[in-house]
């Protein structure tokens, strides 16, 4: 077996030395370089390829953004874990660096004795797997917000001359993990106010940070994005983001309305919120429609669940293509399960939500 060349980047000579024998207590990796700032780690990037960079955020010279920073001026496609002590209490700055490249993160404890827990061991290796086999991150101008604005007229428009898919109830229910964050910046904000439809969206995330993700992707959009909470009823032109560590459920109550649940069952296709949850309790509920969104991340999730879902209702689901996900796994896997309906690029999927789920009038 090649193993897979690793960067790791970290102030702290002790964390270095901890990280390092984790990574390499798995045969599919090798830690071919360590730099203990961005400074260091710029220079090694210019001159050599990896195929995944750890990335501590905190450190002296140049910290893990200003690199990211640097890295996209200087059109560098580095795959990066974040591997920082702010992911979980920093949810804004982790968010930062997933909107600078950074492909994924997990939670480093502050403690290099934690690091060596089983826990965090495997949720570093299984991650710097995904990102080591991702596609490097797409280095591109950032669209403008009334660019953004004017695709959703366009969309719109041809929203009004399509009559036959908006008939009835619907609603759209969006599954997204690795690359989730920046792709969704591509959608929700492509979504009018005036959607005939709510939008629940699982992105697969711990706790502490859904409620950022929702907060920063409400202030790019013409609808309302909000972490959803126990109870809440849906409402069109609304985005209801799933918590962290909690599964999504909808509820149907004996005067229709639909109203937002929560379980507390185990982690499903190794994640929690899981989408195939969602897709489930849709079953039951009086929407005569429902739009799935399958976009970028890995493993499977969503298949087993929108299988199930058609089988009770008029299931109507979006696959995002290889070219433009990070991570294609959830996107092929429905698509190989032969479930899909339509796969588009990430750029086209606001509009055939619009198409499908219509506009108020």
């Amino acid at each position: 077996m090649i193993s897979k060349n690793i960067l790791l980047v970290d102030d702290s000579a002790l964390m270095r030395r901890v990280l390092r024998d984790i990574i390499e207590s798995d045969e599919r990796f090798r830690v071919s370089d360590m730099a203990k700032n961005g400074l260091e780690a710029l220079d090694l990037l210019r001159r050599n390829s990896y195929d995944a960079v750890v990335l501590d955020i905190n450190m002296p010279v140049m910290n893990g953004l200003e690199l990211l920073k640097e890295l996209r001026r200087e059109k560098i496609r580095a795959k990066v874990l974040i591997a920082s002590t702010d992911s979980r209490e920093g949810a804004k700055i982790t968010l930062d660096a997933l909107e600078l490249g950074a492909l994924d993160f997990v939670h480093k404890p502050s403690n290099a004795a934690n690091c060596r827990t089983d826990l965090f061991r495997h949720d570093l290796l299984r991650l710097l797997e995904v990102v080591a086999s991702s596609r490097p991150p797409v280095i591109s101008e950032e669209e403008s917000i009334s660019k953004k604005h004017a695709d959703i007229r366009v969309a719109i428009e041809a929203s009004q001359k399509v009559s036959s898919g908006r008939k009835g109830r619907k609603v759209v229910a969006i599954a997204s993990s690795t690359g989730g964050p920046k792709a969704l910046q591509s959608v929700i904000p492509r979504l009018p106010a005036d959607l005939d439809a709510p939008v629940l969206l699982v992105q697969h995330m711990p706790p502490g940070f859904t409620a950022s993700l929702a907060e920063r992707l409400d202030g790019m959009s013409e609808l309302t994005v909000r972490e959803a909470q126990e109870g809440d009823v849906l409402q069109n032109g609304t985005v209801y983001v799933a918590m962290g560590g909690k599964h999504m459920n909808v509820k149907t109550s004996y005067d229709g309305k639909c109203a937002i649940h929560y379980s507390d069952e185990p982690n499903r296709e190794g994640v929690k919120p899981c989408a195939n949850y969602l897709y489930e309790s849709l079953a039951g509920s009086n929407f005569d429609r429902i739009i799935c969104v399958v976009m970028t991340g890995m493993g499977m999730d969503g298949t087993e669940g929108i299988r199930n879902l058609a089988a009770d209702k008029e299931v109507y689901v979006i696959a995002q293509d290889k070219d433009s996900c990070v991570v294609y796994g959830m996107p092929k896997s429905v698509v190989s399960a032969g479930v899909t309906d339509l796969v588009v690029p990430l750029e086209q999927i606001a509009q055939e939500i619009i198409l499908n789920a219509g506009i108020k009038g």
